[in-house]
């Protein structure tokens, strides 16, 4: 037997506890015709929204429920804290089989509730439907200080390039849960950051009100590609030192012997870390870790427009974009 939409999105807001004055930001949460929001004094309104499909960026038979209702924010929340933001409430659209309105359910604003304290992002309303695939779409209100949003335009030559955290570990995660049977334990600690990412709120805000970074945004679609589109649109290039770059460790155990960790780290994407740019005389005393977070240096932006991959022996090759995308005909 399926549920009623009102019984439905009666489930969603007793589940994620929301309701008027449940931030001082949020002056109409969910329960009315839209929401209002406030940002505070000096500072400014960011926006982002993102998609999380069934099939495409998640699994139903290897993603557990919960970490669909945990990533399906934390994705969102990246954006904002990649430009320096703090994220404040959110919107939830979500469509799902009426099969799915029972245990399903539950897990998912299990997995919702946790990510939204965590990320102290509340929920402010939404709209929901009925599809015979799961189709979520979450769009997140945040603030900034006024003047301090990081821009991917802000690179410039001779800025080092650096990167938050170990890049590839959510793509070797995903290959682990593949080769997972049905049914089989999937709790394993090295499939933690594809299923349970972390955005790195705490650092894009203090790189932000420091004016420590000159570009940033985040490692979604992987290495080769978001870094691409940082040059793009700066109007620079890039050249890469390859040894530089924090690349998972690589069992052999369950057939991972022939992935290249470099190859993922350059290619891989879900990791939500941090991408940005340090002008060259910061650069210099600039911390190697911040909050137990690895901040590591990996190359520097130069004027030609193009993105130079240096391998350990010195030789160059131009790093083509390999990352994610969804428009791209499979192999």
């Amino acid at each position: 037997m399926g549920i009623r939409e009102d019984e439905l999105v009666r489930k969603i807001g007793a589940s994620l506890r929301q309701g008027r004055g449940v931030s001082p930001q949020v002056l109409l949460g969910a329960g009315d015709d839209a929401a209002l929001f406030r940002p505070q004094p000096g500072y400014e309104l960011v926006l982002t929204c993102d998609w999380f499909l069934e099939g495409t960026h998640f699994l139903r038979d290897k993603n557990p429920p919960d970490s669909v209702g945990w990533k399906c924010l934390a994705r969102a929340v990246s954006d904002v804290a990649a430009m320096g933001g703090i994220p404040r409430c959110f919107l939830l659209s979500l469509a799902i089989p009426s099969s799915y309105s029972g245990r399903w359910l539950d897990e998912f604003l299990t997995g919702l509730r946790r990510a939204s304290r965590k990320f102290q992002c509340v929920l402010a309303g939404g709209d929901t439907t009925r599809s015979n695939k799961t189709l979520i779409n979450v769009t997140v209100g945040g603030e900034v200080r006024r003047g301090r949003a990081v821009q991917r335009s802000g690179a410039r030559p001779g800025d080092v390039v650096f990167v938050s955290g170990r890049l590839g570990e959510a793509e070797l995660g995903l290959q682990i849960l593949k080769r997972i049977k049905r049914g089989a334990n999937s709790t394993d600690s090295r499939q933690k950051k594809h299923l349970y990412p972390e955005p790195r709120i705490a650092l894009g805000r203090w790189l932000a009100e420091r004016r420590l970074a000159s570009s940033m945004m985040d490692v979604s679609d992987g290495l080769s590609t978001d870094l691409s589109r940082l040059c793009a649109a700066s109007g620079v290039g890039a050249r890469i030192n390859a040894a530089n770059i924090p690349a998972p460790p690589v069992s052999s155990h369950g057939g991972l012997r022939a992935i290249d960790p470099l190859q993922l780290a350059l290619h891989g994407g879900d990791d939500y870390e941090l991408l940005f740019t340090v002008r060259p005389n910061r650069a210099k005393s600039f911390p190697r870790s911040l909050g137990g977070v690895p901040l590591t240096p990996i190359g520097v932006i130069t004027s030609k427009k193009q993105i130079v991959l240096v391998n350990a022996d010195g030789d160059e090759s131009r790093l083509e974009s390999k990352g994610w995308d969804p428009f791209r005909d499979p192999c």
